[in-house]
Order: C-alpha cells, then structure tokens, then sequence
C-alpha cells in the first residue's frame, strides 16, 4: 500500500457477507475547504446491513465503501481554517448537503434534495481516510473514546432531532421507547434522562430491560410477554405517555397509537418490521395525534448535542468493537439482534 491507496471495508455486490470485503481503495483527495480525516474508528448502522443486502432506492456505485459515522483525527485543513487543525481529534457528520437551496438556507440542510450520506451515496467511514466539508467535522468531547464519539453522529443526533426538535420534549413529561438495545433507542434514554423527563423502555429480552433500568428507565415492559399499551397506561394512571420514540415500525404501531395521550406526539425513524402499519386515522384525528417523521439531524443540532456531551450525563453504550479484518462478524453481531448498544469497527 503507498499514498495513493487506504485499506477500506467496500461492497462489492448486494447480497450477504461475501460481498463485503476488506481490501486497498484509493485514497481520498482533499478539495478546497475540506478536511481529509484519518479515521480511528467506526461503527455500525442499520444501514450497513440495507447497503449490503440491496441498497435499494439509494442511488449509489459498486464498489463503495461502507460506514456512516466516524472518528479520528485531522490529517490535512485548509491554512487559515479558524476551526480544526492538524492532529486535532474529531467526528463527522455524515450528511454532506448542498448548502444553496431553499432547505439549507433556513438550516434545514438534513432536507436538502441533494444531500449525501456517507455510506450510502458516497464512500464512507470504514476506511482509513475520508475527505468532506469542514463544516460536517466537529471536535471530538473531551474523554471519549473514538469509538463514543463516531456513535455520536448518527444515533445520539437521530435521537437529539426527535426528541427536541420534533417533539419538543419537556422535562415533565414521559416518553415511552420502543426497542432498547438499539442505538437510537439507548441515545433516546440517555437523552430522556439528561433532560429530566420520565422513560419507559420495552424489549422481548429481560436481560436488556435490566441493563436499560440501571441506566436510568423508570419502567420496563417486556413485550413478548406483556401488552405494552395495555401495560403503559397502567404505568400512567390510564393517561398514557405524552411522546413515543419508535424506530420498527408495523410490529408496534398500533401500541404506539393505543399508548399515546391524546394530543400526544409519536416520532418514527425507522421501519424495521415493516413500512406498512394499519394507520388507524380514526384514533390520529379523534385523538388529535401528532405524527413525525424524523432522519438523522442538522449541523446546529450536532452542536447542541456536542455542547450537551461537554456537561456530562451522556456517553453512548458500547456493545463490541471488532478490527476491521472481522467485519464480517461485526455485521453478524448487528444483524443478530443481540447487542446491547453499538457495534464499534476499529478503522486506525
């Protein structure tokens, strides 16, 4: 390998694990006001697992490299970057958008209509280089690892944005999270609890309900054995919760719905059993339900997020962290459901 190339995880195909393969891609050049990273370490996505098995609807070119978030150090700046400096440890943002159109211009750059996402249009972060705006890289928290801090830039701001940029959570109120485990969710607890409001988790594993009552829950209802609504509404004197964070989709829809307040809000992000639920309009409009859609997050909402990490009480979880040679049992611990936090790929 010489300076023109980087060892990089890449797809080569669509299908399982035999077309993930981990081998030289070139190396990024670095354009005017960008900042060429040299990446520590990565971590797995959800997406990861979509890119590999289809990619469908998501306009991209094989081979490409894989990997959405990332953290490292800064390898080269623009002189005069009043920012970032070499050997500086930093995070990306995954998002590179367009920054002209009517989206960016408000700030709303996680709308535009030519954004693209590290990993998914572009190569990404499961490589040893990558190069993109300045503006999507921001200095790592103090203390964390670099493993903490590429979790940041997809799970704690998918979850930052639907919790206070949609829902616009207050700290007297209860938030239920479908799934904890996942990495959306246990930001979404995490970020519950920094703000002071009440958190009740579900799960089909009693283990992970556990581990997400020492971190913090308030309540935990397992859902293979108990109605959740059924079980919320008992936690809630029959009220129900005032927001729920869900990211599967069909398989709890119609508990979301029954577990809500009326006037209350519900934020999806996902749809992992499924992108088709009964929509049960009746219960939406008599109960006069709010309903958002929520991906990812914007670079202000990035910085709030970090300067919230500065003060304490928020560190992402950490599941497992492989070398990027055993990628491939990586992506099987993801896909197998087991993990408890985020899967971490050393890149370095």
């Amino acid at each position: 390998m010489d300076e023109q190339t980087m060892q990089a995880v890449y797809l080569t195909g669509h299908g399982g694990n035999e077309v993930v393969t981990v081998g030289e891609r070139p190396r990024p050049r670095r354009a005017p006001g960008e900042v060429l990273v040299r990446l520590r370490a990565a971590t797995l996505n959800r997406v990861d697992l979509y890119m590999r098995d289809s990619g469908a609807g998501i306009t991209h070119r094989l081979p490409q490299i894989m990997g959405i978030d990332g953290a490292g150090e800064v390898e080269e700046v623009d002189v005069g970057e009043p920012l970032l400096r070499a050997g500086q440890r930093v995070l990306v943002h995954p998002g590179i958008s367009c920054g002209r159109c009517e989206f960016c211009a408000r700030g709303e750059g996680v709308l535009c209509g030519s954004v693209s996402y590290l990993g998914e249009h572009r190569d990404g972060t499961l490589a040893q280089f990558v190069s993109l705006p300045a503006r999507n890289v921001f200095p790592m928290p103090e203390g964390f690892s670099f493993e903490e801090a590429a979790a940041l830039s997809v799970n704690h701001l998918t979850a930052w944005r639907m919790l206070f940029s949609k829902a616009q959570l207050k700290p007297w109120e209860t938030v239920l999270i479908f799934g904890i485990g996942g990495g959306v969710s246990l930001a979404a607890l995490q970020l519950v609890k920094w703000a002071g409001a009440r958190a009740i988790v579900t799960s089909r594993d009693d283990a992970k309900l556990e581990r997400a009552l020492a971190l913090g829950a308030d309540h935990a209802v397992n859902g293979a054995k108990q109605d959740v609504a059924k079980a919320v509404l008992a936690l809630t004197g029959g009220r129900g919760v005032d927001v729920v964070i869900e990211n599967i989709g069909a398989a709890v829809w119609g508990s979301a719905l029954r577990s809500v307040v009326r006037g209350g809000r519900i934020v999806t992000c996902g749809a992992t059993s499924g992108d088709q639920p009964p929509a049960d309009l009746r219960r939406v409009f008599i109960r006069q339900l709010q309903i958002f859609g929520s991906t990812l997050g914007d670079l202000h909402e990035m910085d709030a997020l970090l300067k919230a990490c500065a003060g304490g009480g928020i560190r992402p979880v950490i599941d497992s962290t492989f070398e990027m040679a055993d990628i491939h049992a990586g992506l099987d611990r993801l896909e197998s459901g087991r993990q408890f936090g985020k899967v971490g790929v050393r890149v370095g």
